[in-house]
């Protein structure tokens, strides 16, 4: 469980610092996809086309496009405050500021006060601000809206994957470690039934998924397979789901049939060394960098159908030999051998060496048992426990045989099972 939570730290981390790369696959989906409107409220966004000194304030009621025209703005900058009146598409701009100078931007709409949240004129270029009015009554108005969707009866529909469904690999310890952040996406205004489950089967050599922080409830992880139950609610449903790869060679193939139509391919590959990635369904893949100076390789392509397969080939993987490991534990194994042997006094009687192996024997049955439970517990496969096991079961196979020698004849309790 301890490294399950590790990882899950790991990619929040991960996630986090790739946002704004996510956030550019496709510049045509990006002016077709509105950002949230209460995300990009009050936030000064720098704008290297507008002259060093300007700021242009749009103000919008509820969503970017409904513009409001005719409406006073006021800008204050090193306490110095000005206005301008929002134009035919809603901007209000102000040129000739000071650089460095601080401030915010206000506007009334309605009675609603609008702010900005503070804002430095920046030495180059300068900084567009929307304020957006309306979003609590919006917010009210959708969480009614939900309210009388939930309570209505489902109705047969589809779901799709959405187009900010993403892929992101990583590889430590020979490892792949591979992580679905997906958003199931129903397009009506009410909860539809798909007729069944979404079913998505994971590659055959998934191991250990797992669930993500923000992944929904709806979702069953058995083996490879993962189950989400519907009806499934308008709008946004978040799978996000983690498993790993384990790979002894340098290239390998992975596979994903989707139940459902996936808008949009994205995947994101941390770069290790040489390592690339290829695949039929990407149009674009290019080398990016992460807010913590992390590599990735970030690809992306056209939709995929009900069905559709997504095929990703990976070359260059990061294997490690494992001649020194196995040299090491077979040295291991031929001292803990030669130590037992060293151990048993000469001369004793075989009772007393088969009561010797026995006690010998149970310890080391323990110990095998809580190496076991380590690895059980944790969903990944430590290499010190998994070299361990390896030693344990050894000195165990070494003892089975001096059993059957040593075992006293006759029948009865204490012979060696």
């Amino acid at each position: 469980m301890g490294d399950a939570v590790r990882r899950v730290h790991w990619f929040t981390g991960c996630t986090s610092a790739l946002v704004l790369v996510l956030g550019f696959v496709g510049s045509a989906r990006a002016q077709l996809e509105m950002p949230d409107p209460s995300m990009i409220h009050g936030k000064a966004l720098p704008a290297r086309d507008l002259a060093t000194g300007t700021i242009t304030v749009r103000v919008v009621r509820e969503a970017i496009g409904n513009d409001i025209p005719g409406r006073q703005v006021t800008l204050t900058v090193g306490g110095v405050g000005r206005t301008a009146m929002t134009d035919g598409m809603g901007r209000a701009e102000f040129s000739g500021l000071p650089v460095g100078g601080e401030g915010r931007a206000q506007a009334t709409i309605d009675g609603e006060q609008l702010t900005s949240d503070p804002l430095a004129v920046p030495e180059s270029g300068g900084l567009r601000v929307i304020l957006v009015a309306g979003l609590a009554k919006a917010a009210e108005r959708r969480k009614q809206e939900e309210a009388d969707a939930a309570a209505a009866p489902p109705v047969k529909g589809v779901v799709v994957l959405g187009g900010n469904s993403r892929i992101v690999f990583e590889y430590p310890d020979d490892l792949m470690r591979v992580y679905y952040l997906l958003e199931i996406v129903n397009n009506a205004r009410t909860r539809v039934d798909i007729g069944g489950p979404l079913v998505i089967d994971l590659p055959r050599e998934a191991a250990g998924a797992f669930a993500l922080d923000g992944s929904t409830t709806q979702a069953n992880i058995a083996g490879t397979r993962v189950t989400v139950t519907g009806p499934f609610n308008s709008g946004i449903t978040s799978l996000r789901i983690g498993f790993q790869i384990p790979f002894s060679t340098s290239s390998m193939t992975l596979t994903q049939p989707w139940p459902a139509a996936l808008e949009q391919v994205t995947v994101a590959s941390q770069k290790v060394g040489s390592l690339a990635i290829s695949s039929p369904q990407f149009s674009t893949v290019g080398d990016v960098k992460a807010e913590d100076g992390t590599s990735f390789i970030l690809a992306s392509g056209n939709a995929l159908p009900a069905g559709g397969v997504l095929s990703v080939q990976i070359a260059g993987l990061p294997v490690h030999s494992t001649t020194p490991r196995n040299v090491a534990l077979a040295l291991a194994v031929a001292i803990g051998v030669m130590g037992v042997w060293l151990s048993w006094p000469r001369g004793s009687s075989a009772t007393e060496v088969h009561a010797r192996l026995v006690s010998r024997r149970d310890s080391l049955l323990g110990e095998l048992a809580q190496v076991e439970e380590r690895l059980r517990r944790g969903s990944g496969e430590s290499p010190k426990d998994l070299a361990r096991k390896q030693r344990l079961v050894a000195e165990l196979e070494q003892i089975y045989g001096e059993l059957d020698e040593a075992a006293p004849r006759g029948g009865g309790t204490g012979v060696a099972a």
